[in-house]
């Protein structure tokens, strides 16, 4: 009879770790997640001091609870890394992510994109005769949405930044 191994569910977790803005800390950071076999969905990084010497990365990843535990306590461990919170279980937060989205058409396509970025409050940011590129911000589901619609209008490309996300309140993470 063959062995059966329980797989815990794989959750999305939102990790925001606060670290010395050196050279090489980035790469430690993504190294402890190859080494190790975990998966990054969403990175950014940003000098968050007036003298640049911290930066905030904010990670998307997802796993079962006990390896999120074993990731948040990897990166505790790291020299560089001052603090590390999971956003998602720290309490309610704000996500959003800022993309750029081409779209090319004419005639009734290029109307009906127009129609659509102005009910997703995405704005056209540079407009030629045959095509727009459209910003749009907010949180993941709803860009994702915007570009699931815009593939049937004509999509030609898309940049996405990255998840950046901030616990609601007076407190900082």
């Amino acid at each position: 009879m063959p062995l059966k191994i329980a797989e815990s569910p794989s959750e999305r977790h939102v990790l925001a770790v606060t670290v010395d803005n050196e050279p090489g800390i980035l790469a430690k950071i993504t190294g402890l997640f190859t080494a190790r076999g975990y998966n990054i969905d969403s990175l950014t990084v940003a000098d968050i001091t007036e003298d640049h010497a911290v930066s905030r990365i904010t990670i998307v990843t997802n796993g079962p609870p006990q390896v999120i535990d074993q990731i948040e306590a990897q990166l505790e461990r790291l020299v560089p890394v001052h603090k590390v919170t999971d956003l998602t279980t720290a309490g309610p937060h704000v996500e959003r992510e800022l993309a750029l989205i081409k779209v090319a058409g004419t005639g009734e396509k290029r109307v009906e994109a127009l129609r659509l970025a102005d009910i997703f409050r995405a704005r056209p940011v540079d407009t030629t005769t045959e095509s727009f590129i459209f910003e749009i911000t907010g949180p993941p589901d709803k860009v994702d949405s915007f570009i699931a619609l815009m593939r049937q209008l004509g999509l030609v490309e898309v940049g996405r930044t990255g998840i950046v996300g901030m616990m609601r309140g007076a407190q900082g993470a």
